[in-house]
């Protein structure tokens, strides 16, 4: 049987090292985002390639395709997809903590955050489950739209790249709190969230 929320009542066993109002969210990800480390380096390098790609298409379609349709495709790479891709992002959020066991899974958003979020009521999370459920979307995404990108043609090729790039940018919220995991990776540290009070809580095994 796996750990629950309840068990981090013993202090002997478990200290508390953070806890999150869902309301300080967004400070907490800009907080690691500015943190160096290995995986803000992976996360800032794909940014710039996938920028570069886009970049990339962007020149190559020159002299192709009217102004309007490239500017229609822009509307979609850089608005109309990035939308549509939000329910699906958390989708596959989903399906990784349904694998790690959890079963009251919600949904949320918060609109003067500008961020959405999939969290397991207190289901109790170790470094490595988080980093599964935190990557399965990006790396799903990712490869499916770098397919994309490959095999469409042209105007399709600029609002897919387009789309590659800011949907990597909207993955900065995973990959902050992976950073945190990373940064602490010397202690053995569990996370749960208390969805009806709307706070996230982090622990340290003595």
């Amino acid at each position: 049987m796996g750990l629950r929320a309840e068990d981090f009542s013993d202090q002997s066993r478990y200290r508390q090292v953070l806890e999150i109002p869902y309301s300080e969210l967004v400070n907490f990800i800009l907080d690691y985002l500015r943190r160096n480390s290995a995986v803000m380096i992976f996360f800032w390098s794909l940014c710039l390639i996938f920028a570069g790609l886009a970049f990339f298409v962007r020149i190559n379609i020159s002299g192709y395709y009217s102004l309007r349709d490239i500017m229609f495709h822009s509307i979609l790479g850089f608005i109309v997809f990035p939308l549509i891709i939000i329910p699906l992002h958390e989708i596959l959020h989903v399906i990784p903590f349904l694998l790690c066991g959890a079963r009251k899974i919600r949904a949320g958003m918060d609109l003067k955050q500008y961020i959405f979020y999939v969290t397991a009521h207190r289901h109790v999370t170790s470094a490595r489950q988080f980093n599964f459920v935190a990557m399965v979307p990006f790396i799903s995404v990712t490869i499916t739209l770098i397919i994309m990108v490959l095999f469409l043609p042209g105007l399709w090729k600029w609002s897919m790249s387009a789309l590659l790039f800011v949907h990597t940018t909207m993955c900065a919220g995973d990959f902050a709190m992976m950073n945190f995991f990373y940064l602490n990776r010397h202690r053995k540290i569990y996370t749960w969230d208390d969805a009806d009070e709307k706070m996230a809580y982090f622990y340290e095994e003595l």
